[in-house]
C-alpha cells in the first residue's frame, strides 16, 4: 500500500472516530423543558430523558439532609416533589417562594431527582415598597 493511501485510512478513521463521539455526546447532553403538567403525562421513554422542570419553590417545603435537598416545585395547580442530589452547592437565591429550574430525570415514585438547580429570587420582579411607578425624577436633599 502506498504512504498516501495509508495516511488517507488513517485520517478516514479518525474523522469517523471524532464523528462518532460527538454524536453520543450531542445525544447525553440533550435536555428537553417540560411544564409540571406536562411532566405528569409524559409517557414511555420520553419520561427517562434528562429533562428540565420550572416552577415556585412552595413556602416550608425545603429538607437539607445528608447528602441531598428535597424540596417541592409548584406551578399550573400542580406540585412536584424533588430530591436534588448534586455536588455543587445551592445558589444563595434559592429560599421559599422564589422561582427554581431543576435537570434531571424523574424518578419511578413520583419524584423528580435533580443534578442541577438554578434559582432566581422573586423579590426582583416585585413592586418596590411604596408602591407608584417609578418616574423621571426624584427628590434630592440638599446640603
Amino acid at each position: 500500500m502506498k504512504k498516501q493511501t495509508k495516511f488517507g485510512v488513517g485520517i478516514s478513521v479518525i474523522v469517523i472516530a471524532l464523528a462518532f463521539l460527538a454524536w453520543l455526546g450531542y445525544g447525553e447532553s440533550k435536555t428537553y423543558y417540560h411544564t409540571i403538567a406536562e411532566l405528569q403525562t409524559l409517557t414511555g421513554s420520553a419520561r427517562s430523558q434528562r429533562m428540565r422542570v420550572g416552577g415556585t419553590v412552595a413556602a416550608g417545603s425545603i429538607h437539607r439532609l445528608s447528602g441531598r435537598v428535597d424540596f417541592v416545585l409548584q406551578g399550573e395547580g400542580k406540585a412536584l416533589p424533588v430530591t436534588y442530589i448534586g455536588s455543587d452547592p445551592l445558589p444563595d437565591t434559592f429560599v421559599d417562594k422564589s422561582q427554581a429550574l431543576v435537570e434531571g430525570r424523574p424518578a419511578s415514585d413520583g419524584r423528580f431527582v435533580a443534578e442541577h438547580v438554578q434559582a432566581k429570587c422573586a423579590s426582583k420582579y416585585e413592586a418596590a415598597p411604596g408602591g407608584g411607578a417609578a418616574s423621571g425624577s426624584s427628590p434630592q436633599s440638599s446640603m
